[in-house]
Parts: structure tokens; sequence; C-alpha cells
């Protein structure tokens, strides 16, 4: 039986990338296709070694990292996500376990139930809190956005004098508190008939939504090169020719940032909802979950937690699909 010699080492950097180095390198074990899967390891390695060293990070040790870096980001994560892990496991225990924390352990569950979210669903009226809760933020949403895209544009690209107080004047009024407002806008809803409608809180939103997508607009128009409206206007463009034809097209993450922004805060909306509305198949989840599952001092902890969790979902999907735009244009807008 002939036995396998392995020929001597050959510095690599010594022969031309050609087939002496091929050879060199199958020579190493004498099966080409370990070699070549070896060398690919190898490269991944390094290639992943160059990431981690990329910038000041190697001068930063592992122990260092673990205190600056793993720690609190471990801390944060808890802190985030342990409201929706309470909510979950109060959604899914017995009410026994959920008054007698001294027996039961309070943060596990040893017997789930599904009866609260069944109650939820099928013995209340949450499908129809949820569907007007998400016809109210979209159409809200869609309203805000067309008056904040033609304000932010005004104010930006068409210049005459006081263009920059407007602008600010716009912002400020986003300052205004809610608590504030809701006093003569429900004076107007009321007079114009509009009172335990969705039209209420469709109409109303607006003020609260329109302030902050304008300023957050401004931001990212200016990002865009007045060249390109220059050009278009050369070219016997018209305002709104430029405004569907190039600025939109090109402020994608901005709208998206604004339109997050708008559709999360109708969806969380408390002060004009718990105002305007009073049916309670009319109500939105954030009012209905608190006024429909409280009888007089006696708390439903299980269908509230489910009705908050499942309420929670459809915001916690947008962002989901649209984060990276989300923090594109709001850095885009800081910037400005």
């Amino acid at each position: 039986m002939t036995e396998f010699v392995r020929p001597a080492a050959v510095e690599e950097d010594e022969l031309p990338f050609d087939g002496a180095r091929q050879e060199a390198t199958d020579a190493r074990t004498g099966i080409p296709w370990i070699n070549a899967w070896s060398d690919k390891r190898r490269q991944r390695r390094a290639e992943r070694a160059a990431e981690a060293q990329s910038g000041m990070d190697y001068l930063i040790s592992t122990p260092r990292k673990v205190v600056t870096v793993y720690v609190p980001l471990a801390i944060i994560v808890i802190v985030l996500l342990f409201p929706f892990y309470w909510m979950f496991l109060t959604s899914i225990k017995p009410n026994a376990q959920l008054v007698d924390m001294d027996t039961y352990n309070p943060y596990w569950v040893s017997q789930p139930t599904l009866s609260h979210i069944k109650a939820l669903l099928f013995e209340t009226h949450y499908p129809s809190w949820m569907w007007n809760t998400m016809m109210i933020a979209i159409v809200a949403t869609f309203l805000s956005m067309v008056a904040s895209v033609l304000a932010a544009y005004a104010i930006v690209r068409l210049r005459y004098r006081g263009a920059q107080w407007i602008g600010g004047a716009i912002f400020l009024a986003y300052l205004v508190p809610p608590s504030i407002l809701f006093i003569p806008l429900s004076l107007i809803v009321v007079k114009y008939g509009l009172w335990d409608t969705p039209w209420s809180l469709i109409l109303t939103y607006p003020t609260i939504l329109i302030p902050f997508s304008t300023w957050l607009l401004m931001g990212y128009f200016k990002s865009i090169p007045y060249e390109l409206e220059e050009c278009a206007l050369i070219d016997g463009a018209g305002r709104l020719q430029i405004l569907f034809r190039i600025i939109l097209p090109l402020s994608g993450p901005g709208l998206i940032s604004a339109g997050i922004f708008a559709f999360t805060l109708c969806w969380n909306e408390f002060i004009y909802a718990l105002t305007f509305i009073s049916s309670p198949d009319k109500k939105t989840v954030p009012t209905a979950i608190i006024s429909e599952f409280v009888d007089g001092d006696i708390y439903r902890w299980g269908s509230l937690m489910a009705g908050a969790l499942l309420g929670s979902v459809p915001v916690a999907i947008v962002y989901m699909f649209f984060v990276n735009h989300y923090v594109s244009a709001m850095t885009g807008a800081v910037k400005e």
C-alpha cells in the first residue's frame, strides 16, 4: 500500500496566480474540492474579521464590549419587551392565578387558558372596534398626508416673504396639547352634527397630525436638489407636475415616515376618541378596552390585556416593514 507523503509547504505568495498556484493549493490534501472549500471558509472568516475591525472597533476589547454594548442592549430589550410579555401572560392566565399572587408565580402561568381571548373576540364588539380604529386611522392619515405634502412643498419650494415664519408657526401648533384643543373642537363637532360618528375623529385628528408631518416633510424636501426642479421649469413643467413627477417619487422615505407617525398617533389617540364617541359599537380600541372591561371597581384583566395586546399588533407590523425608511427619513429631516 502506497503511503501518502504530504508535499513540502509552498509559499503561495511566491507563485503567480496561475496553474502553479492552483497545483500548490491542491497539493495540501490531494483533493481539490476540499482545498477549494477550505479556501472559501478562510476567506469568509477573513471578511468577517475585517468587518468586525472596521473603524475603531479593533481598539475595544471583548470585556469592554460586553459592558458597553451587550449589557445595555440586553437591558433595553428587556425593558421594551416586558410589557408585551406581561400582557400576553395576563391574557392566558386563569382568573384564580390573576388574583392569587401568593400561591402562583406572577411571572409564569401553569395552566394557560384561552377563555379571555374567546370572550374578547366573540362576546364583545372587539372586531367592530378594530375596524373602526383601522378605518379612522387610514382615512385621517390620508387626509393629513395630502395637506402636509402641499403645505411642506409650498413653504420650502415657493419663494415668498415669511415662508420660514409660517413653517415655524405650523410646528409650534404641534406643541399645543390636545387636552386644550378638544374643548373648542367638541363644540364644533356638536354644531355640525358629527357627534358620536367616525367623522368626528377623522376631521379632528388632522389638527394634531398635519403640523408634525408638515415639519418632517419640509426637512426632507430641502434635501432634494433645486436643480431638478429648475430643469423641469425650463422644460415647461408646472408646479403640480413637478410635485407629482419629481418631488414625490424622490420623497418615498419621507412620506412613509410621516405616514407611519400619523397612523400610529391616530391608532393610539385617547382623549378625542373618549370625548367624541359614546356608542359602544362605534368606539376605538384604546377607549373601548378601558370602558367596556371595567365594571365599577372590578377589572377584567384577562380580556383587557388581550385586547391591548391584539390592538398593538397592526402598529408593530407597520413598523416592522417600514422601519428602515422611517429612520432614514427622520435622519434627513433632523439634518435640515
